[in-house]
């Protein structure tokens, strides 16, 4: 596993483009999700303070204690929001709790031996018909030699990984906003806990 810690004391963190996903702002905006909401790996809050400003009951979980601080110092007014923690470790008061995860960046930052343990992670956390929304990076079109993270996650894999026996897909689609570099490469998709 990437050292997460180290990553944030040293300011290698270009995954932090310092505003939360646009193609999931955008999906916020349009579908006025309400209830309580998870943001694994939140790194420094960006959706988790969207998330609220839109007036969900979010809470940010990431295994960088750094990631965390920066996040509550960004939003002072959600400070109470961002919690330290394992996803695969979290407080059993989280099981069955939550009416939505908020995907974006956790799971290709994860080496893809994991991703089983991801999927059974976000479908314990979430209600019976909760929504997993994700913003998956589905082409990373990674420099010769370079071998992640990030991790893409081919479309095919992706469905194979929230498998019709656990998951229903509510919306599928390639968005066409995103940050620099990203439009074309990522997949949003929607997926309903069964």
């Amino acid at each position: 596993m990437t050292d997460w810690e180290r990553c944030y004391t040293e300011g290698e963190t270009p995954w932090n483009k310092g505003k939360p996903s646009p193609p999931m702002e955008q999906w916020v905006i349009n579908h006025h999700p309400h209830g309580r909401a998870l943001v694994p790996g939140c790194g420094v809050g960006h959706e988790v303070a969207m998330l609220a400003g839109q007036g969900v009951d979010a809470a940010g979980l990431d295994l960088s204690p750094t990631a965390i601080e920066m996040a509550r110092a960004a939003y002072p007014a959600h400070a109470d929001r961002f919690v330290t923690g394992d996803l695969f470790a979290m407080p059993a008061e989280w099981v069955g709790q939550f009416d939505y995860v908020f995907e974006h960046t956790c799971l290709c930052a994860m080496p893809p031996e994991l991703r089983t343990d991801y999927e059974k992670a976000v479908h314990e956390v979430l209600k019976p018909g909760g929504l997993l929304v994700g913003i998956w990076f589905i082409n990373p079109d990674m420099d010769p030699g370079e071998s992640g993270p990030p991790f893409g996650i081919p479309v095919p894999e992706l469905g194979v990984l929230f498998a019709d026996s656990r998951w229903e897909i509510i919306e599928d689609v390639v968005p066409q906003i995103g940050h620099d570099g990203r439009v074309g490469r990522e997949r949003l998709r929607v997926l309903r806990k069964r």
